[in-house]
């Protein structure tokens, strides 16, 4: 069999130890299907376990998690982290939904693998509801619409976060001191309008799209994570210092702001569209359940410690970007180079799904001389239309937590559940099951409902000045 990867429904080729076409996985709806019982193919040029637990950290670890304090200080002190751990345990909860889903289907059907579109379109062929199995085409399109949106919309982010850090390093520079002990109002130095910034990063991140190999992506991924990694720990070095009487800090804050703490931290858990398509291209897929709680358990440990120790530390003060409250030095101004990398190669990571779903399809409809032209054509397409859409849009901030509050909720919290139901209740559910699933899909709409009144809300007031896109950013 070749390893050459195909989408799913190319594959006509399967193994398995004991697979019948109409079979279900052993382990059904316990869990991962057993690594000894359940076992497919993997690519021999794939991603080891150490390439795949990268590329999950990076593709969770992002503008997001800056924001986290201030959507702390709109939930309380005790509400806020106690929100967060319950909402990365459903996160995580629902992406292990997805993928034992995924083997469910690949088992049944002998595919060799499924994207998160394929899940749920045999999800909704498995009911005994006539017309969802009729229409079940359009469960894979709605999911691609709303992963595309998803994955796109943070590409915005990066575009418009990278621009602004940047003119903010640059008209700061002739003012930074080396004296980080104060945070001292220096004169900022004239500089282009953060729009020209996007346009000088727009040839790099294009450059950067090209590269469409995820083993050969870790590497940058790697030093991506460096980079954000030595960003935090100055930044956790500094928090953790003078932390001032927390007696004055509300446990639980107006409820009035609790939408806002929803809308940053369904964006921050934005790792659910990588999660099958890094198991797909992994040398060993076996070993991705352990990757998967591995990796979201680190991430889950850092956003709650990050937003907690950064409320404390700035109490009211926390602004929406934790690293505006940094001093004005240069050790702190090299913490916004530092994350700005990482994000850099994050836009990469975030891109391929979107281009997964987009690009095979139209090279497809080409010959293969003119394909790989086509490809990069349709990158440099998408890539312009994220760098457009963060030029052209002034209140981008709002833009994006609409597109999180409407496709991050979706694709996070309502549709695995449901999907867990479509799959395995012709075989019989326990009703604390069914219960659970549909609490978790309501739990995500009602925050899809608020998150997007909120939005339009706030779109639709008029704005007396443009704001800061930096604290925009989460």
């Amino acid at each position: 069999m070749s390893t050459r990867r195909l989408r799913s429904e190319d594959y006509n080729d399967y193994s398995s130890t004991d697979v019948t076409p109409e079979g279900s996985p052993p382990g059904g709806m316990n869990g991962f299907a057993h690594p000894e019982s359940y076992q497919r193919f993997g690519d021999t040029n794939g991603t080891t376990w150490y390439q795949t637990l990268i590329h999950l950290l990076k593709g969770n670890i992002g503008t997001g998690l800056l924001g986290l304090p201030l959507a702390v200080k709109n939930a309380g002190i005790l509400l806020g982290p106690v929100s967060l751990l319950v909402m990365g345990v459903v996160a995580v909860h629902c992406m292990g939904i997805l993928v034992k889903c995924a083997h469910h289907f690949c088992y049944r059907f002998q595919k060799q693998f499924l994207d998160y579109g394929g899940a749920v379109m045999y999800g909704l062929e498995s009911t005994s509801i006539t017309w969802l199995r009729t229409h079940a085409i359009w469960g894979r399109r709605v999911v691609g619409l709303f992963l595309i949106v998803t994955q796109l919309g943070f590409c915005c982010v990066y575009f418009v976060f990278l621009a602004d850090n940047l003119r903010q390093v640059v008209s700061a520079a002739n003012g930074t001191t080396n004296d980080c002990s104060s945070n001292r109002t220096v004169a900022m130095t004239p500089t282009m309008d953060s729009r020209l910034y996007m346009l000088s990063l727009l040839p790099f991140v294009v450059l950067l799209t090209f590269i469409q190999n995820l083993k050969v992506l870790s590497v940058f991924s790697m030093l991506a994570n460096v980079a954000m990694l030595g960003s935090l720990i100055v930044i956790y070095q500094y928090i953790v210092r003078d932390i001032p009487d927390p007696s004055d800090l509300p446990l639980a804050a107006a409820w009035k702001t609790y939408p806002l703490f929803f809308g940053t931290a369904i964006f921050s858990f934005e790792g659910i569209g990588v999660v099958l398509p890094l198991e797909n291209k992994m040398k060993n897929p076996q070993q991705f359940p352990v990757i998967l709680y591995v990796g979201m358990t680190i991430v889950t440990i850092l956003y709650i410690s990050l937003s907690v120790l950064g409320y404390l530390r700035f109490g009211a003060d926390i602004q929406a970007s934790i690293t505006l409250n940094l001093p004005n030095c240069w050790l702190y101004q090299a913490v916004k180079l530092l994350f700005s990398f990482g994000i850099f190669f994050t836009y990469a990571v975030q891109f391929y799904v979107p281009a997964e779903i987009v690009i095979p399809p139209l090279v497809a409809r080409v010959s293969e001389r003119w394909g790989w032209l086509v490809n990069l054509l349709l990158r440099v397409a998408l890539v312009g239309v994220t760098c457009v859409l963060a030029i052209l849009i002034p209140r981008l901030d709002i833009v994006i937590s609409l597109v999180g509050s409407m496709s991050s909720s979706a694709l996070a919290l309502i549709f695995p559940p449901l999907l867990e139901i479509a799959t395995f209740y012709a075989e019989g559910m326990h009703p604390l099951v069914i219960a659970k699933d549909v609490a978790i899909s309501l739990f995500g709409f009602v925050g899809f409902v608020v998150g997007t009144y909120e939005a339009l809300v706030e779109l639709a007031a008029p704005t007396a000045a443009v704001v800061n896109t930096t604290s925009a950013m989460v």
